[in-house]
């Protein structure tokens, strides 16, 4: 991803907002807003956000896994399923 082009001081972007914004919207490449000359935050299309934000808590997921695996505190799948069948037919039988 080229960002030179994507750099705007915030200057800039208080001038030309909505057209910025419709921008995002049409291509989904972020904006990177500058103060001072240094880079402050970023403006984003909200779904770029969105599977951003998804794809983290995947990632967080899958470390926490290998930390589980590494700790030992894993179990067969067949003895998982098996516990989790229990609980589904445990519930049943209280309704």
């Amino acid at each position: 991803m080229n960002l030179q082009h994507a750099v705007k001081p915030i200057s800039y972007v208080k001038t030309h907002a909505a057209e910025l914004i419709r921008d995002i919207a049409e291509t989904g490449a972020p904006i990177i807003i500058t103060q001072n000359g240094e880079a402050k935050a970023v403006l984003q299309d909200i779904g770029e956000y969105e599977r951003l934000q998804e794809s983290l808590a995947l990632l967080k997921m899958l470390a926490l896994s290998q930390k589980d695996i590494e700790a030992g505190r894993v179990r067969p799948m067949n003895e998982s399923f098996s516990a989790v069948r229990e609980r589904i037919d445990r519930r049943r039988q209280q309704s």
